[in-house]
């Protein structure tokens, strides 16, 4: 996999963390195979090499652009893990889907699990599925797609592209996905038209929430 002319780009710079904005294309933590070396983690390591223990916090999907944090520290990975495992932490993405969405806003409350024989792709599933709920708001309506706001209240695998996709949510595939979506909707498409574009977190030792914001590249 090409990924060196993909850009990182340093959102904040803190001594015991960082955020970053990264490219649809790369992967956020090392994959298997010397082909799949290139990532976020070994990216900021390079930046940081004084950083020190276990360094991933969250991840996005490699399709996925936007906000990441990373830790720089063990004690720093720990405390905003904790932030993350107990949903203390706002996240918002962007979304570009197939078609028209009707509603203005709802909850999406569909539990998943992994389609073991079709791995990485996820599932509803109602009797084995963990629970996974989405709100979603419309943005803008096109002529034959929608600009999406949705807030992942849980953090299961693929939730948004999943609960986007399923016609018992909303029915309307994210534009150029390449697992959940079909025909022109996915290969029409440069690029998976999904963006971490806010996030909030609380700084190790620190009171207050801060901030930070991404504009979607789409």
């Amino acid at each position: 996999m090409q990924t060196d002319d993909l850009e990182l780009k340093l959102v904040h710079i803190d001594q015991r963390f960082v955020v970053v904005d990264k490219p649809s294309g790369l992967l956020s933590v090392p994959g298997k195979g010397e082909d799949k070396q290139d990532c976020v983690v070994s990216r900021v390591l390079n930046l940081f090499p004084e950083a020190t223990g276990p360094m991933v916090v969250h991840r996005l999907d490699m399709d996925t652009s936007g906000l990441l944090v990373v830790a720089l520290d063990r004690g720093s990975q720990r405390h905003l893990s904790v932030q993350f495992q107990d949903r203390l932490v706002e996240k918002q993405y962007v979304a570009l889907v197939d078609g028209i969405v009707e509603e203005e806003s709802g909850v999406i409350d569909l539990p998943l699990r992994v389609d073991w024989p079709n791995r990485p792709k996820q599932i509803v599933c109602f009797d084995e599925g963990k629970p996974a709920k989405t709100e979603y708001k419309v943005k803008l309506r096109e002529t034959d797609r929608t600009r999406l706001e949705l807030t992942p209240i849980t953090g299961r695998t693929h939730q948004l592209r999943v609960h986007c996709a399923d016609e018992r949510g909303l029915g309307r595939a994210i534009l150029g996905d390449s697992l959940y979506a079909e025909g022109e909707v996915r290969d029409d498409h440069p690029r998976l038209m999904l963006h971490a574009a806010k996030l909030s977190i609380r700084p190790p030792g620190a009171k207050r929430v801060m901030d930070f914001e991404s504009a979607a590249p789409f």
